[in-house]
């Protein structure tokens, strides 16, 4: 089971890019010395810090011809990690 599940890619985490944060979505079960030491292997960088966020899933319903069907989506995990001076990680290498 890994730690990280994928990295943020959305405009305000892209923002935080320039500042040498990257953001993560990570296992909701993981600590900050798990996904520190995930991130340094993966990547190659030293990690500063790391500030995590638990989301709870948005509540969601829809229309059926019976009836009306309600749930939840999946809570999740978020880090945001803050890496060296001058190192970079770059997402689109893989591609």
């Amino acid at each position: 089971m890994s730690v990280l599940i994928k990295p943020l890619v959305t405009e305000k985490v892209s923002d935080l890019n320039e500042k040498g944060k990257y953001g993560f979505v990570v296992d909701v079960n993981a600590n900050k010395i798990q996904i520190k030491a995930e991130v340094e292997k993966t990547y190659g960088v030293n990690v500063e810090s790391i500030n995590t966020m638990r989301y709870l899933g948005k509540q969601k319903s829809r229309y059926t011809k019976s009836r009306i069907l309600t749930g939840r989506k999946p809570s999740f995990k978020k880090a945001i990690v803050t890496v060296a001076e001058g190192e970079v990680i770059d997402f689109y290498s893989e591609i």
